[in-house]
């Protein structure tokens, strides 16, 4: 893969359903998205819009042992949205969905990775959240506010969802890539 490849994990949030604008933001700024889904983004994922964008469905699975592997690791990834369960399994090394693995994997080789946490106040007070979010702040992950685009991310609060996500801005994304991979 090249200087310009991203892996975009995409969890199952309301946000997932702004994928293809994510998408079609980091097209127009030169980045070349490969889109991997948890299983649960599939409910939330327009994976034709995503086809049409990228060329290339996206990816739920782990390559069967006859398909050939597909390039070598991206430029960075991004977590967008990142669900309490993936943060959570990830900060433990928890790898088992393909989703899971690539998040792993790029935080275990230090390839540059942005998550945006969308996760509710009732979640957001779990004893083992602070813990999987400084997991990944000593990874050198870089964090972004879902409703700010800053780095101090905070809760959802529960039914507002819709509004968060329509307010949401892929430059945000897009301003953490250019910080961790100036071109």
């Amino acid at each position: 893969m090249g200087d310009t490849d991203i892996t975009l994990v995409v969890c199952g949030a309301p946000l997932t359903t702004r994928t293809p604008d994510l998408v079609g933001a980091l097209l127009a700024d030169g980045w070349r998205p490969t889109v991997v889904g948890t299983p649960s983004a599939s409910a939330w994922l327009d994976v034709e819009a995503v086809a049409r964008l990228t060329g290339d469905a996206p990816r739920f699975d782990f390559r069967s042992p006859e398909q050939a592997k597909r390039g070598g690791p991206p430029a960075a990834v991004v977590v967008c949205p990142a669900t309490f369960n993936t943060v959570n399994k990830a900060a433990v090394g928890a790898s088992d969905t393909y989703a899971l693995a690539v998040l792993c994997e790029a935080m275990g080789t230090g390839i540059p990775t942005v998550l945006v946490p969308m996760v509710n106040n009732k979640l957001w007070g779990h004893p083992a959240w602070a813990g999987s979010l400084a997991v990944f702040r000593n990874a050198g992950v870089a964090l972004v506010d879902i409703r700010t685009g800053h780095p101090d991310v905070e809760a959802v609060m529960s039914g507002t969802g819709g509004d968060v996500v329509a307010r949401f801005q892929p430059a945000w994304v897009i301003a953490q890539l250019k910080r961790l991979l100036p071109r």
